[in-house]
């Protein structure tokens, strides 16, 4: 007899160990949604999508970006584009793009600052020579 009283008991404490995991089972699992879910972007996510949202808005496709950096706000970056494409190619017209972002990574804005040809060297730049 007391062996079936310890075999119920026993039975009793496995499903309650059993409830106990799957109970921290699924507070961790909503732990990792909610971690997920506010996890920001990295550096390169954020290039990435910058990139994408400028040409999907402009329909032209970055080259490159000459700079990127963290902001109070979220991201700045100066992204380069193929604006009008010549022959020889040192004649083609480039823009750069200051482009800004909300720290998800999301295009909130963007402007021209500059055009110039690609073979020209940008004086401002050049050290003064």
């Amino acid at each position: 007899m007391s062996n079936t009283k310890n075999t119920e008991e026993s039975q009793d404490s496995q499903e309650s160990q059993d409830s106990q995991d799957s109970q921290d089972s699924q507070k961790s699992r909503k732990q990792t949604d909610n971690n997920t879910s506010t996890k920001r972007p990295s550096p390169m996510e954020v290039l990435r999508q910058a990139r994408g949202q400028l040409a999907e808005l402009t329909g032209m496709e970055a080259e490159s970006v000459s700079s990127f950096e963290r902001t109070e706000d979220g991201w700045a970056l100066e992204v380069e584009v193929l604006e009008l494409e010549r022959v020889p190619d040192t004649m083609s017209l480039m823009a750069s793009y200051q482009v800004e972002l909300d720290p998800d990574g999301q295009l909130t804005g963007y402007r021209r600052v500059r055009r110039y040809e690609r073979g020209r060297a940008d004086a401002r730049r050049s050290g003064g020579r």
